[in-house]
């Protein structure tokens, strides 16, 4: 089939690869000039299926209003927060016991699969990216450990391999842990880690395109037109006039939060909500005679939900989430949260004059799970909303909506990943 795949971030080029391997001449259409150009541009990097779960969760509401009392929250309120109001309601709503309990399974199964098929891509291809294993949970104080018991017995239900380790251990682990810092204990995830998702999507286009996909940039797609065969239309950056049309035997939405302007004049309309998330990427310091006192792979500081990674000779802090901002806005009190988590872990270790800031927005569903496969619409299919986790549950929403497009059934249960959920 003639497919078209709408959006080249993460999403979008897993996807066209799996398409492509599937026989299938696909075209890529992203309005940026390069991959992953969007929210798969300078995010965390951690890869750990354990942690990936729905935020919609019993008790949430009560910890999210906490946090706002907080100097460095977590989770912070924009200036369009009132029109995210329907947005928090559902979010509300799918807090329940019930509800959580059946979307962190679907969210787990998929995660731990998508695991699974990079690891096997990145073997089976030999992709040489920047990426490192293990990833440490820290906790300051004994009390931060005693609220993690409930994640605890979780991992251990979900059979995660990980263990408790004291700060003497943490440290064996991670050198350059500032001494001066409180540090209690951590959660140790051996088999998690970071992975550096902008250079991973730049090598699967390259072998998309070794595969027959094409790849048009500086493309914005105006409309979709459901039917036996889907009406494009688009405009490209070079090109003047009217916009072009093009029919293709089915398109694949991943545009991320952009799609609902899409689907919504064919009837489709998607509770996405962009959730902005904040990073600071700067070269490791190094000086002759001193030992490197970078992280070695990803950490997460609990308390202020912000993760650390090594990739290359750079370290990546990110965290934040921030409902109803601006994507031109970058927020000072955001920023201060990740420069207090660097210098409070890792003091000196980076080279600050010449860190970069990020603001990306991360396209999440109320309820926490994505929605893979069929839309309703005749040709029409998706893959959207994977929030925070768009990396770590990229290859296998790839190959699950691949196997849907070409009338397979997918390796694990789908029955929540479907856009039934959330009509």
């Amino acid at each position: 089939m003639r497919v078209a795949v709408v959006g080249a971030g993460i999403i979008g080029v897993t996807t066209a690869y799996e398409l492509a391997c599937d026989g299938h001449e696909v075209t890529v259409f992203e309005r940026r000039a390069s991959v992953a150009a969007e929210a798969s541009f300078a995010n965390a990097g951690v890869i750990a299926p354990g942690q990936v779960m729905p935020w919609a969760a019993p008790g949430m509401p009560f910890k999210v209003m906490k946090h706002l009392l907080s100097r460095h929250a977590p989770v912070r309120f924009g200036p369009g927060t009132l029109a995210a109001a329907a947005w928090l309601w559902r979010f509300l709503r799918a807090c329940r016991k019930d509800v959580h309990v059946a979307n962190r399974t679907s969210m787990q199964g998929l995660a731990h699969f998508s695991r699974e098929h990079l690891n096997g891509l990145a073997s089976s291809l030999r992709l040489q990216f920047e990426q490192a294993n293990g990833y440490l949970v820290l906790m300051r104080t004994p009390r931060a450990l005693a609220q993690a018991q409930a994640g605890i017995s979780l991992l251990r239900e979900l059979g995660v391999t990980f263990e408790v380790v004291d700060a003497a251990r943490c440290r064996a682990l991670e050198p350059g842990l500032s001494p001066d810092a409180p540090l209690h204990a951590a959660i140790h995830l051996p088999q998690d880690g970071v992975g550096n998702c902008r250079q991973f999507a730049h090598l699967m286009k390259a072998r998309a395109q070794a595969l027959g996909a094409r790849f048009r940039f500086g493309h914005d797609v105006h409309r979709v037109t459901p039917g036996n065969g889907v009406e494009l239309l688009f405009a490209g950056s070079e090109q003047a006039g009217e916009p072009q049309a093009e029919v293709f035997d089915a398109v694949v939405v991943c545009a991320g939060p952009q799609a609902g302007a899409l689907l919504r004049p064919i009837g489709i309309t998607l509770p996405l909500l962009p959730v902005y998330g904040y990073s600071l990427t700067a070269p490791i310091r190094h000086i002759e005679g001193v030992r490197d006192t970078g992280p070695r792979s990803a950490l997460m500081d609990e308390r202020y939900k912000v993760a650390i990674s090594r990739l290359g000779e750079r370290i990546r802090i990110a965290g934040s989430a921030e409902i109803g901002g601006r994507p031109d806005d970058l927020r000072p009190d955001a920023l201060r949260t990740l420069y207090k988590v660097l210098e409070d872990w890792f003091p000196g270790a980076a080279d600050l004059p010449k860190a970069q800031h990020w603001k990306g927005a991360r396209p999440m569903l109320p309820d926490g799970p994505p929605v893979l496969g069929a839309s309703g619409a005749p040709g029409i299919w998706l893959n959207l909303g994977h929030g925070s986790s768009g990396w770590a549950l990229s290859c296998g929403s790839a190959r699950v909506v691949a196997d849907l497009i070409g009338g397979r059934t997918p390796v694990i249960d789908v029955s929540r990943l479907g856009i039934e959920r959330v009509r």
